[in-house]
């Protein structure tokens, strides 16, 4: 198939467009947005107020745009694909995808009826409506294989960028190359349920990635719900002295248990100088870091775990590897499009 190149530039809204430069007459004083006894505020000073309300509100306009922004390049590349058959894209269609589905057989419709569960009435009552759902299922399954196909044969550059957020990192606790272009940002909770589901998650994702993907763990303990996580968390950084973090930090997800003594037995396992390690545990020591990383945790708009800034991009919950592997595999492509940005990450500061 001959290779086309589908270009869409969009003029993004404010919240995702850089600033223009002003220049010259160009040039405006910056105006305020309300006055105290003659006191400005201006726009720049609600930011640290409001932005993590603001996040998801732009990752909701992005995602309204990407899904858009999809749906026009399907388009253009149907309309490709007929002009080259000399077809209309309806008929396109029709040849490639509608007329290689055949009407189900008794014995599928059977299969699929018993695996709708309870539907409520006998199968002979719903087997002609049954008929066409499956039908227009298997419909809907052939148009993506065929639209998938499709976008292999074509190059497809996509420019529009999801919305970034600027979120610090501790090198401390960093797994995976330090050189590695995509960084990923945890803010996780030792208690969570849904944040011990993703850890296998993520040990597959930096597995495929090998040296292109880093991970930097952060604290977000939500004790009003969890009430062993920040010791589960001190009891990490107090590791953390001694070396041992990241082995640490994966007997806490694996055990089930996180009462002052397990933590001190987990400690003991892994060979740490455990009157250190208690005295540590015992003065809270860390304590005002966790609270830093969960105050940076929330003007990022984070408001549960786990959470996951990829290169700046936000991915909220116990995900499946696959959406992950779209978010990585598009930053990459655009680092090999575009060699010499670099991603502004900042590290903690202490």
């Amino acid at each position: 198939m001959s290779h086309f190149k589908v270009s869409l530039l969009l003029l993004l809204s404010a919240c995702f467009a850089m600033p223009l430069l002003a220049t010259g007459a160009d040039t405006k004083p910056k105006q305020p947005v309300a006055t105290v006894d003659g006191q400005p505020i201006y726009d720049e000073d609600l930011a640290p107020s409001i932005e993590g309300q603001l996040q998801p509100l732009r990752n909701q306009e992005f995602e309204i745009k990407r899904k858009a922004l999809d749906g026009l390049i399907e388009q253009k590349m149907l309309e490709a694909a007929a002009k080259k058959k000399g077809l209309t894209t309806e008929k396109l269609i029709e040849q490639e995808v509608n007329a290689s589905i055949s009407d189900p057989s008794d014995a599928e419709l059977e299969g699929y009826y018993y695996g709708l569960g309870r539907v409520g009435k006998p199968f002979a009552e719903v087997k002609t409506q049954l008929r066409d759902s499956f039908k227009q299922a298997k419909i809907r399954q052939a148009r993506e294989n065929y639209i998938k196909t499709l976008r292999e044969g074509t190059k497809v550059v996509v420019l529009l960028s999801a919305p970034r957020v600027e979120v610090a990192h501790d090198p401390a606790r960093v797994r995976g190359d330090a050189k590695a272009p995509i960084m990923i940002v945890e803010f996780s909770d030792y208690q969570c349920p849904y944040c011990r589901q993703a850890e296998p998650t993520v040990k597959d994702v930096l597995a495929k990635y090998g040296d292109r993907v880093r991970l930097s763990y952060r604290d977000f303990p939500l004790s009003a719900i969890h009430p062993q996580a920040m010791m589960a968390a001190e009891a990490a950084r107090c590791a953390l002295e001694q070396g041992k973090f990241w082995e640490y930090h994966d007997q806490l997800f694996a055990g089930s248990k996180l009462e002052k003594d397990v933590l001190i037995g987990y400690a003991r396992d892994l060979k740490l100088d455990e009157k250190q390690f208690e005295s540590c545990l015992s003065t809270e020591k860390y304590k005002a870091d966790i609270e830093k990383d969960t105050q940076d945790a929330r003007k990022a708009g984070v408001n549960g775990t786990p959470a996951f800034f990829i290169n700046g991009v936000f991915l909220n919950g116990a995900k499946p590897k696959e959406e992950f592997i779209s978010v990585i595999d598009d930053e990459l492509a655009r680092k090999s499009s575009h060699p010499t940005v670099s991603v502004n990450v900042s590290q903690v500061t202490r």
